[in-house]
């Protein structure tokens, strides 16, 4: 039966080797305890022709240099979720050998997918806090959004469509207009209104300085990972 890489019309091998003598551009993907052997594997084959794109998480530039032949272009980059949907939000940062070709060249490739911003790589874990578990508590807020319109009595599948739906159009005003959150969360309270009563029971459940803590906490993760 064919893989799904075959179905897509892509090559595929169980040959680390091949794909790195076949390829220019390679991704790194595998899990951070089996990327020290895949990159003694592979070591041999590469050359100063090859770009290198890591996309595991606590592995430094620093170390893929360490562990590759020393002139190898090296990019590190950190995904989210929405990617799949093209609407991902990713950093990258380049080694010492990667110029500005190789990274305008993985931008390009990867503008498809999303947002792709470069970024010095102590910005990595902070992204991870922010964009690659922010996901999580986006989820978790769309949830009790819609819980909040259920228990109002409306349907449940219907409540989850609607805040979906506000949660896209809020983030697209964001990015389309370029205003500060501030700004546009002004513009939706009126006078005595009922935004403003539902902001004031956010701000009395401590909303804002939670979802700071948050980041923090898996920034500091991300951090902890790095040196296990």
């Amino acid at each position: 039966s064919l893989s799904r890489g075959q179905e897509l019309g892509c090559r595929t091998t169980h040959c680390n080797l091949e794909v790195v003598q076949r390829s220019t551009l390679v991704f790194l993907a595998t899990k951070p305890h089996v990327l020290p052997g895949v990159l003694e594997e592979i070591r041999p084959a590469v050359g100063s022709h090859h770009i290198v794109v890591s996309l595991v998480a606590g592995v430094t530039i620093h170390t893929l240099q360490k562990l590759l032949p020393p002139w190898t272009k090296v990019l590190r980059i950190m995904p989210n979720l929405p990617c799949v949907v093209q609407a991902g939000a990713m950093v990258f940062s380049r080694g010492s050998s990667a110029g500005d070709e190789e990274s305008a060249l993985l931008q390009n490739l990867l503008s498809s997918c999303g947002l792709c911003e470069e970024v010095p790589e102590s910005y990595i874990d902070i992204h991870t806090g922010l964009s690659g578990s922010g996901v999580a508590y986006v989820y978790l807020f769309a949830e009790a959004l819609a819980e909040g319109a259920v228990k109002m009595g409306m349907p449940g599948a219907l409540a989850g469509r609607i805040a979906a739906q506000t949660l896209l159009g809020a983030a697209k005003m964001l990015l389309e207009t370029g205003e500060h959150p501030a700004k546009l969360r002004g513009d939706v309270c009126t006078p005595g209104g009922t935004t403003i009563h539902a902001l004031h029971q956010l701000e009395k459940g401590a909303l804002r300085a939670t979802v700071m803590s948050a980041v923090e906490a898996a920034t500091n993760r991300a951090g902890d990972m790095a040196k296990d």
